[in-house]
């Protein structure tokens, strides 16, 4: 998952100011401690070897924050890390690899849910 952004993405991001979603995902890159939350998780985190290879942790770990952030539910999210450039780079994901879908951002929700990491 590569977090760099396209010729086009960088074309299109110096033509026009930021918005209020991309101010606040900026603020919350450099407030919230990153390492030290995928710390917490990754002992419970699948690890690649039989079947599909996981998404990053820190990668599903910010897709859940967004989730809370801005009510989406599993499916809403889906869309959104297809619709919304600023939610794709903050996950760190692009458009030229796979997005995870609503049932791995779900089986993600769980897994935080099942070992009390995250509210329900």
């Amino acid at each position: 998952m590569s977090h760099q952004l396209t010729f086009a993405d960088s074309e299109f991001s110096t033509k026009r100011r930021q918005t209020r979603k991309e101010i606040f995902l900026s603020r919350m890159e450099q407030i919230l401690p990153w390492q030290n939350m995928t710390a917490v998780i990754e002992p419970f985190y699948p690890k690649a070897g039989n079947g599909r290879r996981p998404y990053p942790l820190e990668t599903m770990l910010r897709i859940h924050c967004m989730q809370h952030w801005y009510n989406l539910s599993d499916g809403a999210m889906e869309d959104a890390l297809y619709e919304i450039a600023s939610m794709r780079l903050f996950a760190r994901l692009s458009l030229d690899s796979a997005l995870p879908d609503r049932t791995t951002i779900m089986n993600f929700r769980h897994l935080l849910e099942q070992h009390q990491l995250a509210r329900q």
